[in-house]
């Protein structure tokens, strides 16, 4: 029976090569993650296929750039170049971020415009756009112009999200002012999940990989933590998650998403030993972590302050995640597109 199930899982996870370096040949501990798992969370393995020829795609890239043979129409550069507007609204790349900034309606309701501010290898819903070829790939990673007004774009979207950029050198994020009401939206429209899936492969491709994590970690926090997207959720785990290229950042994400998330026996993004490994480490930890006693249980032990206790639970969960963020470099051309 444990050994079906274990099969069942391993077919689960036939998409995701993230852990596939970590087994070492050991006979892994099947113990039961709960006793009290009465049905199983299925994972959506659309998504992973998806993500997986992602990621892919994004190191066949590294290694055609080596390639002087660059064919294809170049429609996405000279887009941004600002020499032809997109279709079918007809607007130019400097329209977009002089006067669709703030435009929540305009961002909400046209579907249109995703495909020319993030191109990416894989066709959208838009069929007047155009895939992004690998001499347009090229000139985004090595032309700063290019690299400058792909940013504005992020902003903008970030801004329509209720999200600011805090930091242009790791991509560092957090709310904005009117984040709550920005949410709302996010939880009522759910297609903006679909584009945020696409933002962050574009970011992965054009250049702007070190971007994408600490996207995906303010996203698991908000749904995991906050509890404040409940309709992004899922998306941000079988989606978001997978998107980031870096294989180091994406293992701190999925055990900051396994610490965070409810039920445990319900998690499905990773494969059940690596689960035990995380429930093990978490143990550990408490075990290591002396229990804050109340006033007056023992005398001579210092109490830890209310403010003390969240700089501690907080200075872990950034342990977990990002370790080295602020030690990143500042300028970041290539594509270490680890799968």
């Amino acid at each position: 029976m444990a050994d079906s199930k274990s099969a069942e899982n391993d077919f689960e996870n036939q998409y995701d090569s993230t852990w596939d370096d970590e087994d070492d040949g050991e006979q892994h501990d099947r113990t039961k993650l709960s006793k009290r798992q009465t049905h199983r969370t299925r994972r959506n393995l659309y998504a992973a296929k998806d993500m997986q020829n992602y990621r892919h795609m994004c190191r066949n890239i590294k290694y055609a750039e080596r390639s002087e043979d660059y064919e294809g129409e170049v429609y996405n550069l000279k887009f941004y170049q600002n020499k032809i507007p997109s279709r079918p609204d007809g607007l130019f790349i400097w329209d977009f971020h002089k006067y669709w900034f703030r435009d929540y309606k305009k961002l909400e309701y046209t579907h249109s415009y995703i495909q020319w501010l993030f191109p990416i290898q894989e066709e959208g819903v838009n069929h007047c756009a155009h895939v992004l070829t690998l001499k347009e790939i090229k000139h985004f990673r090595e032309n700063d112009q290019l690299k400058r007004r792909l940013l504005k774009s992020y902003r903008l979207m970030l801004d329509f999200y209720g999200i600011k950029l805090l930091d242009e050198n790791t991509g560092e994020v957090g709310h904005a002012e009117n984040w709550r009401e920005r949410f709302e939206n996010l939880n009522s429209h759910t297609h903006n999940n679909l584009r945020i899936t696409r933002i962050l492969k574009c970011l992965g491709i054009l250049g702007f990989e070190h971007y994408q994590a600490p996207l995906v970690h303010f996203f698991l926090t908000e749904t995991l933590v906050n509890r404040s997207l409940p309709r992004v959720k899922h998306s941000v785990l079988d989606y978001f998650m997978f998107s980031v290229l870096n294989k180091s950042e994406r293992k701190r994400l999925i055990r900051f998403a396994f610490k965070k998330f409810e039920p445990k026996e319900e998690f499905v993004w990773c494969p059940k030993r690596i689960q035990i490994r995380f429930l093990k480490e978490i143990k550990t930890r408490k075990a290591e972590t002396p229990e804050t006693r109340p006033s007056g249980s023992e005398p001579g032990v210092p109490r830890q302050t209310l403010k003390a206790r969240k700089q501690k639970v907080k200075g872990e969960d950034q342990s977990l995640v990002f370790p080295s963020q602020h030690q990143r470099m500042k300028k970041n051309t290539s594509c270490c597109c680890i799968v």
